[in-house]
């Protein structure tokens, strides 16, 4: 039995809920090849109350639910490497989000939103972020220059004016080219975000007017060259988006309200 609950626990179950412990309990050996959707069709239920059932429990989701099973139980080698490396990507995300505050989130959306001119760099596969970064932030209307190529970055920085922002995304935050740009853009006054999986010390996240940190997982599977996962940066880049565009939205709302609120008292 995986999942040992109370008497008093299990009182509080919907039967569908019971329904799932019970079939994850007789079926541990099952689950650990299983989805989420296929538990679901075999409890006549929903992914949704799966998961809802899993954390009931006390585990985080079913990717965590899987890993735990590889761990207890005599499992198909194959099995047990498919989901050590589902919790690498589970323990990535998770972690970069635990790492986040609200506060952190909000000065970055605050520099942004007051930036008159937004400069994103970054090298190597940090470059695939920040393009889609910049494109993103285009398509919500701002003034957006992305740039990866190191004559053109460090002629960039040599001009940037006050009020205007560069972000910087570097997984170690300790790129040379990188660190340079930063500081030539300090130097004239320009706002500086870095979105790194370096620790605090780190030399980009030290200049930094705002640092944000993700989490990265020690295990690289690709050793030959610098094609270690950004998947930590997207997902802080994705927060990022989605909150812009979530605040524009309300303010939008708001604002058409107000004008039709003005237009009817014009006429009632």
């Amino acid at each position: 039995m995986l999942i040992k609950i109370d008497h008093d626990f299990h009182e509080h179950l919907t039967e569908t809920e019971k329904k799932v412990i019970n079939f994850i309990n007789m079926n541990v050996e099952a689950i650990s090849s299983m989805s989420i959707s296929d538990v679901a069709e075999k409890t006549f239920s929903s992914p949704a109350t799966v998961s809802r059932t899993i954390k009931k429990c006390g585990i985080s989701g079913f990717a965590e639910l899987r890993y735990l099973l590889t761990q207890e139980t005599q499992t198909k080698k194959d099995d047990v490497d498919v989901n050590e490396i589902f919790n690498k990507s589970l323990l990535e995300v998770s972690n970069t989000i635990d790492h986040l505050s609200i506060d952190t989130i909000l000065d970055v959306v605050k520099e942004i939103r007051g930036a008159k001119r937004i400069y994103l760099l970054s090298r190597g596969l940090s470059e695939h972020v920040a393009q889609e970064f910049a494109l993103k932030l285009q398509i919500l209307g701002f003034n957006v220059f992305e740039n990866s190529d190191l004559a053109i970055m460090q002629e960039m920085t040599s001009h940037v004016k006050k009020q205007e922002l560069v972000i910087i995304f570097s997984l170690s935050g300790k790129t040379p080219e990188l660190l340079t740009a930063a500081e030539n853009a300090s130097s004239l006054g320009a706002r500086i975000i870095t979105i790194t999986c370096g620790d605090p010390g780190v030399p980009l996240a030290r200049i930094a007017h705002v640092a944000v940190y993700g989490y990265k997982h020690k295990h690289v599977s690709i050793t030959s060259v610098d094609a270690t996962s950004r998947l930590p940066l997207y997902v802080i880049s994705r927060i990022l988006i989605d909150y812009i565009t979530k605040q524009m939205n309300a303010e939008e709302e708001k604002a058409a309200r107000k004008k039709e609120a003005e237009r009817k008292s014009r006429y009632f």
